[in-house]
């Protein structure tokens, strides 16, 4: 049974290489009419009727390739997509006779209609000689065992049964043989085919304009599929819903070693042609799980970052609520027992000890509740949360320790994480100047500059600042770089400190 099936697939094989070749020589024939009308064509450019007859060759003899190509998709079971280039549109005759002379793709056309009639040849030779043998005998045989026609002699012997018979039995490993030639051929004329055939991928040119210009389809899309996460994705690691089918796109799948790998979203008018995208992703299958590998990495930066900011937002709305609470618990409880105790020295009068006492305690919650307001403002300061990042910093500059020269400009409300991002860059700097740098003069300057909020922070100290001393700038770098912005640090020792933070908004200013 298996020797059957290996028996008939071996007669399949040879039977659509022979069709291949018969289709070959006949295509083989018309090329060679076709390049001589190219030639022709180009050589009569000059003459009216050459830029006509330059833009007619091309047609066809790009027709001509087309048809071998498709010959070789059907019958050959090769994936080959189509030569790019083409007859350009529009213009007059000259000039667009003019711009196919400059057009490599034509002349590579030209080339493999040059070629065709000695590939060919050989693989005619190469593929008919046995079968043509083995019929030959054959037939000689039946004329010796069956007394037709008018051969006597087969070399030294009476040409008659016996030499018939014999003639018979060498036909038959003969026709195994060249079945055998014609199997082997099925192979190496599909890879003869796809090596002349098959477009030449640009080295280092995106697979999306690759495809694009294989297919004609210049809104060629390509969502890669990560597994892990089961979705697709885009180049730059976005979730990408395939197109449904009456939107007027379609999508194709793209397979490699068996697993699935990405789909191409391409005009749904290709369909009528699905043996050309089929073509073209199995072309650019490896192409594709590399840039596969490359959007999964682009994907799970995207959500480390997605997810760093939502630490940054989280614990920025857990300060708020913090402050909010003790805003609206212990400071409130604490203004309203510093009232009750200025209604009882009002009502104490002349009992100096009592009223001692008491003025002690007021003092002693009058620090308290100024401590808890600076914890508080500390936490997360509520004149950023109700008034934004302008206001928000000229507060820091009016209790900040040292004389501070301030330029700040923000007229609209930013992103809550932006502006906290901004605010406390401003107050662990203004921190840190009065703690470690010794400086007499700071210059602070925020403003926006198309789409990006400029912090720039700078004292005449001692310099020296080191991001690993613990000073809290590691932590100002984590919290800018968790909203997409970058902070540039300089220190050097004695020349004072400066801090320089860009943070995008989301937000074009002209």
């Amino acid at each position: 049974m298996i020797a059957a099936l290996e028996l008939r697939r071996r007669l399949a094989r040879a039977a659509e290489v022979t069709v291949y070749l018969a289709a070959g020589a006949g295509l083989a024939l018309i090329g060679l009419v076709v390049l001589a009308l190219l030639i022709a064509g180009a050589a009569l450019t000059l003459v009216w009727i050459g830029a006509p007859l330059l833009l007619g060759a091309a047609r066809l003899s790009r027709g001509v390739v087309r048809l071998d190509r498709r010959a070789a998709n059907r019958v050959l079971g090769t994936q080959i997509p189509p030569l790019p280039g083409g007859v350009p549109p529009g213009g007059r005759p000259w000039q667009r006779a003019r711009a196919l002379l400059g057009d490599r793709a034509l002349w590579r056309v030209a080339g493999l209609l040059a070629l065709k009639p000695f590939v060919a040849a050989v693989l005619l030779v190469a593929g008919f000689a046995l079968p043509v043998l083995a019929c030959w005998l054959l037939y000689i045989g039946a004329q010796g065992v069956f007394g037709f026609g008018s051969i006597d002699a087969f070399g030294p012997w009476d040409f008659g049964i016996g030499v018939g018979l014999v003639l018979w039995a060498t036909a038959v490993p003969t026709a195994v043989l060249a079945l055998a030639v014609l199997d082997g051929l099925y192979g190496g004329v599909g890879g003869l085919a796809t090596r002349l055939l098959a477009p030449r991928a640009a080295t280092g040119a995106p697979v999306r304009e690759l495809l694009a210009e294989s297919l004609g389809d210049h809104s060629v899309a390509i969502a890669y599929w990560l597994p892990d996460r089961q979705m697709f994705v885009d180049e730059a690691g976005s979730r990408v819903e395939l197109p449904d089918p009456r939107s007027g796109r379609a999508w194709t799948a793209v397979e490699r070693d068996g697993r699935p790998v990405a789909a191409i979203v391409h005009d749904a008018a290709l369909d009528t042609s699905n043996e050309l995208v089929q073509a073209a992703a199995a072309a650019s299958s490896l192409a594709i799980d590399n840039e596969r590998l490359k959007a999964d990495l682009r994907a799970r930066l995207e959500e480390l970052r997605e997810s760093r900011l939502r630490i940054v937002e989280a614990t920025d709305a857990a300060r708020r609520r913090i402050e909010r609470d003790l805003h609206d618990g212990a400071q409130q409880q604490l203004v309203a027992l510093a009232l009750e105790l200025r209604l009882l020295r009002s009502k104490i009068g002349d009992e100096a000890d009592v009223a001692l006492m008491v003025d002690g305690l007021s003092e002693r919650l009058s620090a308290a509740l100024s401590e808890l307001r600076e914890l508080a403002r500390g936490i997360h300061p509520s004149i950023l949360t109700d008034r934004g990042l302008a206001p928000a910093v000229s507060s820091l500059v009016d209790r900040a320790g040292v004389v501070v020269d301030a330029d700040v400009a923000i007229e609209e409300r930013l992103p809550a994480a932006v502006e906290a991002a901004a605010y406390f860059l401003v107050a662990e700097a203004l921190t840190n100047v009065a703690k470690y740098a010794r400086a007499s003069e700071v210059r602070v300057a925020v403003h926006c500059d198309n789409g990006e909020v400029l912090v720039d922070v700078a004292d005449d100290g001692v310099g020296g600042a080191d991001v690993d001393a613990g000073t809290g700038l590691r932590g100002l770098q984590d919290r800018v770089a968790a909203v997409d912005g970058e902070l540039t640090i300089d220190s050097p020792p004695g020349g004072g400190t400066r801090l320089l933070a860009r943070i995008p908004t989301g937000v074009t200013t002209t």
